[in-house]
Protein backbone atom coordinates (compact mmCIF):
# COMPACT_ATOMS: atom_id res chain seq x y z
CA UNK A 1 0.00 0.00 0.00
CA UNK A 2 1.21 3.15 -0.74
CA UNK A 3 1.91 5.76 2.11
CA UNK A 4 -1.27 7.77 3.69
CA UNK A 5 -2.37 10.90 4.16
CA UNK A 6 -2.96 14.14 7.50
CA UNK A 7 -5.68 17.12 7.48
CA UNK A 8 -6.61 20.05 9.30
CA UNK A 9 -7.62 18.44 13.07
CA UNK A 10 -9.39 19.71 15.81
CA UNK A 11 -8.13 21.26 19.25
CA UNK A 12 -7.57 19.54 22.30
CA UNK A 13 -4.49 17.72 24.36
CA UNK A 14 -3.41 14.60 25.86
CA UNK A 15 -1.31 12.98 28.06
CA UNK A 16 -0.11 10.08 28.16
CA UNK A 17 2.52 7.97 30.23
CA UNK A 18 6.00 7.48 29.38
CA UNK A 19 8.11 4.32 29.17
CA UNK A 20 12.24 3.76 29.51
CA UNK A 21 13.38 4.20 26.16
CA UNK A 22 16.95 3.06 27.40
CA UNK A 23 18.64 1.70 30.31
CA UNK A 24 20.80 4.07 32.02
CA UNK A 25 23.13 4.90 35.22
CA UNK A 26 21.89 7.21 37.96
CA UNK A 27 23.87 10.17 37.45
CA UNK A 28 27.14 11.44 39.56
CA UNK A 29 25.56 13.82 42.79
CA UNK A 30 22.22 13.15 41.34
CA UNK A 31 22.60 16.24 38.68
CA UNK A 32 22.54 16.25 34.97
CA UNK A 33 25.14 17.95 32.60
CA UNK A 34 23.83 20.35 30.76
CA UNK A 35 26.92 20.82 28.32
CA UNK A 36 26.65 16.74 27.74
CA UNK A 37 22.86 17.32 26.89
CA UNK A 38 23.29 19.90 24.63
CA UNK A 39 25.84 18.66 22.52
CA UNK A 40 23.83 15.16 22.25
CA UNK A 41 20.94 17.41 21.29
CA UNK A 42 23.54 19.40 18.99
CA UNK A 43 22.25 22.94 20.94
CA UNK A 44 23.14 24.89 23.41
CA UNK A 45 21.93 23.52 26.79
CA UNK A 46 20.71 25.53 30.14
CA UNK A 47 19.56 25.13 33.71
CA UNK A 48 16.51 25.79 34.95
CA UNK A 49 14.74 25.68 38.50
CA UNK A 50 14.86 22.75 39.82
CA UNK A 51 18.17 21.85 37.83
CA UNK A 52 16.09 21.00 34.62
CA UNK A 53 17.99 21.09 31.19
CA UNK A 54 16.15 22.67 28.74
CA UNK A 55 17.27 22.83 24.57
CA UNK A 56 15.27 24.51 22.39
CA UNK A 57 14.52 25.51 18.81
CA UNK A 58 12.75 28.36 17.67
CA UNK A 59 11.15 28.32 13.75
CA UNK A 60 12.56 30.65 12.34
CA UNK A 61 12.50 29.08 8.95
CA UNK A 62 9.18 29.30 8.52
CA UNK A 63 6.76 32.66 8.67
CA UNK A 64 3.84 31.94 10.04
CA UNK A 65 0.53 34.72 10.12
CA UNK A 66 -1.83 34.27 13.11
CA UNK A 67 -5.40 35.98 12.27
CA UNK A 68 -3.44 38.11 9.88
CA UNK A 69 0.06 38.57 12.17
CA UNK A 70 3.46 37.76 11.80
CA UNK A 71 4.00 35.62 14.90
CA UNK A 72 7.05 35.80 16.51
CA UNK A 73 8.71 32.34 17.20
CA UNK A 74 9.06 33.68 21.09
CA UNK A 75 5.52 33.98 20.68
CA UNK A 76 4.79 30.56 20.69
CA UNK A 77 6.39 28.55 17.62
CA UNK A 78 9.46 27.02 19.65
CA UNK A 79 10.27 23.72 19.93
CA UNK A 80 11.40 22.30 22.88
CA UNK A 81 12.62 19.53 25.25
CA UNK A 82 13.22 19.62 28.98
CA UNK A 83 15.10 17.05 31.20
CA UNK A 84 15.05 15.78 34.48
CA UNK A 85 16.52 13.09 36.76
CA UNK A 86 14.51 10.11 36.77
CA UNK A 87 15.55 6.70 38.06
CA UNK A 88 17.45 4.74 35.21
CA UNK A 89 18.80 8.66 34.08
CA UNK A 90 16.67 11.00 33.37
CA UNK A 91 13.07 11.61 31.71
CA UNK A 92 12.64 14.12 28.96
CA UNK A 93 9.56 16.15 28.19
CA UNK A 94 9.05 18.33 24.71
CA UNK A 95 7.28 20.02 22.50
CA UNK A 96 7.80 19.88 18.56
CA UNK A 97 6.57 22.53 16.40
CA UNK A 98 5.81 20.35 13.43
CA UNK A 99 3.90 21.74 9.66
CA UNK A 100 1.44 19.25 8.04
CA UNK A 101 4.06 17.27 6.09
CA UNK A 102 6.76 17.11 8.63
CA UNK A 103 4.49 15.11 11.06
CA UNK A 104 4.59 11.68 9.50
CA UNK A 105 8.98 11.93 9.83
CA UNK A 106 8.78 13.65 12.83
CA UNK A 107 6.57 11.21 14.25
CA UNK A 108 8.79 8.08 13.18
CA UNK A 109 11.76 9.47 14.11
CA UNK A 110 10.40 9.80 17.73
CA UNK A 111 9.45 6.15 17.25
CA UNK A 112 12.76 5.06 15.62
CA UNK A 113 14.91 6.44 18.75
CA UNK A 114 12.59 4.70 21.44
CA UNK A 115 10.68 8.38 22.31
CA UNK A 116 7.26 8.54 22.72
CA UNK A 117 4.40 10.54 21.30
CA UNK A 118 2.29 12.04 23.71
CA UNK A 119 0.11 14.24 22.17
CA UNK A 120 -0.70 16.31 18.56
CA UNK A 121 -2.77 18.86 18.33
CA UNK A 122 -3.29 23.04 16.91
CA UNK A 123 -2.23 25.18 19.29
CA UNK A 124 -3.76 28.13 16.66
CA UNK A 125 -6.76 29.46 14.63
CA UNK A 126 -6.07 31.28 10.93
CA UNK A 127 -2.46 29.93 11.18
CA UNK A 128 -1.04 30.25 7.47
CA UNK A 129 1.09 27.74 7.21
CA UNK A 130 -1.49 25.76 9.34
CA UNK A 131 1.07 24.79 12.48
CA UNK A 132 0.49 21.84 14.74
CA UNK A 133 2.17 20.46 18.23
CA UNK A 134 3.56 16.91 18.55
CA UNK A 135 4.00 16.36 22.45
CA UNK A 136 6.91 13.73 22.81
CA UNK A 137 8.37 11.97 26.08
CA UNK A 138 10.61 9.13 27.42
CA UNK A 139 13.13 7.97 30.02
CA UNK A 140 16.70 6.61 29.72
CA UNK A 141 20.19 7.90 29.53
CA UNK A 142 20.38 11.60 29.09
CA UNK A 143 22.39 12.12 26.38
CA UNK A 144 20.70 9.06 24.27
CA UNK A 145 17.54 11.01 25.45
CA UNK A 146 18.94 14.21 23.73
CA UNK A 147 20.04 12.13 20.83
CA UNK A 148 16.43 10.88 19.88
CA UNK A 149 15.36 14.78 19.86
CA UNK A 150 17.87 15.69 17.99
CA UNK A 151 17.00 13.25 15.24
CA UNK A 152 13.13 14.15 15.38
CA UNK A 153 14.34 18.29 14.76
CA UNK A 154 16.96 16.35 11.58
CA UNK A 155 13.68 14.77 10.58
CA UNK A 156 12.37 17.84 10.47
CA UNK A 157 15.01 19.55 8.74
CA UNK A 158 15.48 17.08 6.33
CA UNK A 159 11.53 17.73 5.04
CA UNK A 160 12.41 21.85 4.78
CA UNK A 161 15.54 21.06 3.09
CA UNK A 162 13.79 19.42 0.57
CA UNK A 163 11.08 21.88 0.12
CA UNK A 164 11.23 24.91 1.91
CA UNK A 165 7.60 25.84 2.21
CA UNK A 166 5.35 23.49 3.58
CA UNK A 167 3.29 20.98 1.46
CA UNK A 168 -0.38 20.97 1.67
CA UNK A 169 -0.93 17.79 0.73
CA UNK A 170 0.43 13.95 0.97
CA UNK A 171 1.88 12.07 -1.99
CA UNK A 172 -0.55 10.13 -4.44
CA UNK A 173 -3.64 11.20 -6.34
CA UNK A 174 -6.63 11.33 -4.60
CA UNK A 175 -9.43 9.22 -5.81
CA UNK A 176 -11.19 10.63 -9.20
CA UNK A 177 -14.03 7.75 -9.23
CA UNK A 178 -16.70 8.50 -6.31
CA UNK A 179 -19.08 5.21 -7.21
CA UNK A 180 -18.83 4.08 -3.47
CA UNK A 181 -16.69 1.63 -1.15
CA UNK A 182 -18.15 -1.64 -1.08
CA UNK A 183 -19.36 -3.00 2.31
CA UNK A 184 -18.22 -6.75 1.26
CA UNK A 185 -14.05 -5.25 0.67
CA UNK A 186 -14.39 -3.78 4.10
CA UNK A 187 -16.38 -6.31 6.02
CA UNK A 188 -14.22 -9.38 4.64
CA UNK A 189 -10.89 -7.45 5.94
CA UNK A 190 -12.19 -6.13 9.50
CA UNK A 191 -14.65 -8.96 10.29
CA UNK A 192 -17.26 -6.39 11.33
CA UNK A 193 -20.48 -5.10 10.01
CA UNK A 194 -20.49 -1.78 7.83
CA UNK A 195 -22.72 0.50 7.19
CA UNK A 196 -22.81 2.40 3.79
CA UNK A 197 -23.83 5.62 2.92
CA UNK A 198 -23.41 7.80 0.19
CA UNK A 199 -21.02 5.54 -1.57
CA UNK A 200 -18.83 5.65 1.78
CA UNK A 201 -18.73 2.66 3.84
CA UNK A 202 -18.16 2.65 7.32
CA UNK A 203 -16.86 0.41 10.25
CA UNK A 204 -18.13 1.47 14.04
CA UNK A 205 -16.47 -0.43 16.83
CA UNK A 206 -17.44 0.39 20.35
CA UNK A 207 -16.25 0.50 23.86
CA UNK A 208 -17.42 0.93 27.48
CA UNK A 209 -16.46 3.35 30.02
CA UNK A 210 -17.91 6.15 32.70
CA UNK A 211 -18.07 9.46 33.33
CA UNK A 212 -19.08 10.91 36.44
CA UNK A 213 -20.34 7.28 37.36
CA UNK A 214 -22.52 7.00 34.72
CA UNK A 215 -21.79 4.01 32.29
CA UNK A 216 -21.20 4.87 28.37
CA UNK A 217 -20.57 3.35 25.46
CA UNK A 218 -20.42 3.56 22.08
CA UNK A 219 -23.17 5.45 21.30
CA UNK A 220 -22.36 7.63 23.89
CA UNK A 221 -18.87 8.32 21.56
CA UNK A 222 -16.60 5.69 22.50
CA UNK A 223 -15.86 4.22 19.20
CA UNK A 224 -13.12 3.45 16.97
CA UNK A 225 -14.06 4.12 13.72
CA UNK A 226 -12.92 3.83 9.93
CA UNK A 227 -14.82 5.14 7.20
CA UNK A 228 -13.81 4.81 3.48
CA UNK A 229 -15.00 6.90 0.29
CA UNK A 230 -14.20 7.06 -3.07
CA UNK A 231 -13.97 3.59 -4.79
CA UNK A 232 -12.95 0.07 -4.50
CA UNK A 233 -10.34 0.69 -6.63
CA UNK A 234 -9.00 3.98 -5.49
CA UNK A 235 -10.22 5.16 -1.42
CA UNK A 236 -9.50 7.63 1.11
CA UNK A 237 -9.77 6.18 4.98
CA UNK A 238 -10.78 8.48 7.39
CA UNK A 239 -11.10 7.47 11.22
CA UNK A 240 -10.23 7.16 14.42
CA UNK A 241 -9.46 5.13 17.12
CA UNK A 242 -10.47 5.19 21.08
CA UNK A 243 -7.74 4.28 23.90
CA UNK A 244 -6.51 3.24 26.72
CA UNK A 245 -3.08 4.90 28.10
CA UNK A 246 -1.01 1.49 27.66
CA UNK A 247 -2.55 0.95 24.24
CA UNK A 248 -1.42 4.59 22.89
CA UNK A 249 1.73 3.97 21.61
CA UNK A 250 1.19 0.40 20.12
CA UNK A 251 -1.64 1.78 18.29
CA UNK A 252 0.53 5.14 16.85
CA UNK A 253 3.13 2.53 15.24
CA UNK A 254 0.70 0.45 14.50
CA UNK A 255 -0.89 3.42 12.39
CA UNK A 256 2.58 4.29 10.78
CA UNK A 257 4.03 0.95 9.77
CA UNK A 258 0.42 0.16 8.44
CA UNK A 259 1.27 3.39 6.04
CA UNK A 260 -1.24 5.60 8.00
CA UNK A 261 -1.14 9.04 8.86
CA UNK A 262 -1.78 10.32 12.14
CA UNK A 263 -3.38 13.52 12.14
CA UNK A 264 -4.48 13.96 15.98
CA UNK A 265 -3.59 12.64 19.41
CA UNK A 266 -5.53 14.10 22.03
CA UNK A 267 -8.77 13.23 24.43
CA UNK A 268 -12.49 14.14 23.97
CA UNK A 269 -13.48 14.07 27.53
CA UNK A 270 -12.19 15.11 30.61
CA UNK A 271 -12.20 12.60 33.46
CA UNK A 272 -13.81 9.25 33.01
CA UNK A 273 -12.75 5.74 34.12
CA UNK A 274 -10.77 4.25 32.43
CA UNK A 275 -9.02 7.74 30.77
CA UNK A 276 -9.54 6.94 26.98
CA UNK A 277 -7.22 8.88 24.33
CA UNK A 278 -8.00 9.22 20.80
CA UNK A 279 -5.97 9.42 17.79
CA UNK A 280 -7.10 10.37 14.02
CA UNK A 281 -5.87 8.99 10.70
CA UNK A 282 -5.99 9.39 7.18
CA UNK A 283 -4.53 7.40 4.32
CA UNK A 284 -5.16 6.87 0.80
CA UNK A 285 -5.27 3.47 -1.53
CA UNK A 286 -6.98 0.22 -2.94
CA UNK A 287 -9.86 0.02 -0.33
CA UNK A 288 -9.28 -3.53 0.65
CA UNK A 289 -5.60 -2.42 1.46
CA UNK A 290 -6.46 0.17 3.51
CA UNK A 291 -8.85 -1.97 5.53
CA UNK A 292 -6.45 -5.15 5.52
CA UNK A 293 -4.05 -2.21 7.33
CA UNK A 294 -6.42 -0.68 9.69
CA UNK A 295 -7.19 -4.64 10.31
CA UNK A 296 -3.48 -5.01 11.69
CA UNK A 297 -4.29 -1.73 13.88
CA UNK A 298 -6.96 -2.75 15.26
CA UNK A 299 -4.60 -6.27 16.34
CA UNK A 300 -2.06 -4.45 17.56
CA UNK A 301 -3.97 -3.04 19.66
CA UNK A 302 -5.58 -6.06 20.98
CA UNK A 303 -2.31 -7.41 21.47
CA UNK A 304 -1.35 -4.67 23.73
CA UNK A 305 -4.79 -4.61 25.61
CA UNK A 306 -4.09 -8.76 26.37
CA UNK A 307 -0.96 -7.62 27.84
CA UNK A 308 -0.23 -9.08 31.34
CA UNK A 309 -0.34 -6.10 33.65
CA UNK A 310 2.83 -5.63 36.05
Amino acid sequence: MKALSVGRVAVAAVASVGLIVASGQATAAGALDAKAIGAAAGVDASVAAGGVIKISWPRTDVPVQVDGFRLPPFGGLGSWAAFTVAPGGAMVMGDTVVFEDEAGPAMDAAFAHGLHVTALHNHFFFDDPPVYFMHIGGRGKPEQLAAAVKAVWDAIRAVRAASPTPVRRFPGAAPEATDGVSAEVVESALGHASTVRDGVAKVVIGRDGEMDGVSVGGSMGLTTWIALSGSDARAVASGDVIMTAPEVQPVLRALRRAGFHVVALHNHMVGGEPFFYFTHFWGKGPAAELAKAFRAVLDAQKAARDEPKP
